[in-house]
Order: structure tokens, then sequence, then C-alpha cells
């Protein structure tokens, strides 16, 4: 079981390193002290995958969409709020690129968060669903993270509030 564990710690090193090139440095990211005892979440940008651990049931991998050029965003943060079929009211930056968008879009085919959404820190940001699988695996966001809605139903299951989040580019 220790060995288990050690080996599930330096896996997770490994992912969360961002790659650099010769003679860069690249620091140590410190959410990996408590990775082997408690689940978290990393997402890495430039690779646009989001890795779950759970100490139980070791690593999850999925493709994520992330924030288009000038929107993406790093650092550490927790899982404040879980909301199933959320309804979506367009924030100011998307309103202003798109005026004609409704004041509120309630669950379905249209709604931008698709089936469940994670909301991180003060709930600018979150984890969430979406409707348009083509988008997976793009610069798409305006700095969420989209998930198939299949994944994020998976991991809303799975995380609870208080959750760690790591965002590394």
């Amino acid at each position: 079981m220790m060995l288990r564990r050690l080996y599930s710690f330096f896996l997770i090193s490994s992912l969360l390193m961002p790659l650099s090139l010769p003679g860069q440095a690249t620091p140590p990211i410190s959410a990996l002290s408590s990775a082997n005892s408690e689940p978290r979440i990393i997402i890495r940008t430039h690779d646009r995958m989001l890795y779950f651990y759970d100490p139980k049931t070791g690593i999850q991998k999925f493709s994520i969409a992330v924030g288009r050029e000038g929107r993406k965003w790093s650092g550490e943060t927790s899982v404040s709020r879980k909301v199933l079929l959320p309804k979506w009211v367009p924030p100011p930056a998307v309103r202003k690129d798109n005026p004609g968008l409704p004041a509120i879009v309630g669950p379905g085919p249209d709604n931008p968060l698709g089936a469940a959404v994670l909301v991180l820190g003060d709930g600018t940001y979150g984890i969430h669903g979406n409707n348009n699988p083509a988008m997976i695996g793009t610069d798409a966001s305006y700095g969420c993270f989209r998930m198939y809605n299949a994944d994020i139903l998976f991991l809303f299951k799975e995380v609870g509030i208080g959750t760690k989040v790591t965002v590394v580019p």
C-alpha cells in the first residue's frame, strides 16, 4: 500500500511539473504535499487536460477546453459550490462581446454550462459541462474549464466542497 501511494505521488509530481526548456528552472508545485492523502484536481492548461486524483482510486485523466488567449489563469483555489443543471447568467465580459444574449439561460441544450458546474473560489470561474463537444481540446472559454457532460457528471459525484484545485500553465 505504501509503495502504491509513493508511486501515485511521483506520478502526480510528473503530471504537475510544467514542461520547460533546458536551462529553465521550474519550481515544484506546493500542492503536492497533500496529494497522497486527499482528493484533488490538477489542471494543465497547456495540455488541455484535467487530472483528478483520489487516494482510493488513483488518477483519472480528462480532456478539457480552457480559456482563450488573454483569459487563461493559473494558481490555487478550491471547489466552493456544486450545481446540477445550472442556470447561466452571462457575465459582463461575455455580454459585452455578445449583447444579444438573454439575461438567463435555463438548463438544456442552449446552456453553455452543460449538465453541471463545480464553482471555483469566489465564483468567477468553474469547471463545467459543455453542450458542444467539438469545443473540448480547444482554447474556447472566458477562463472556465469545459468538460464533456459525462465527465463533469462523474467529477460532480466524486468531488466535494473544499476539494483543492491547482491550475498550472
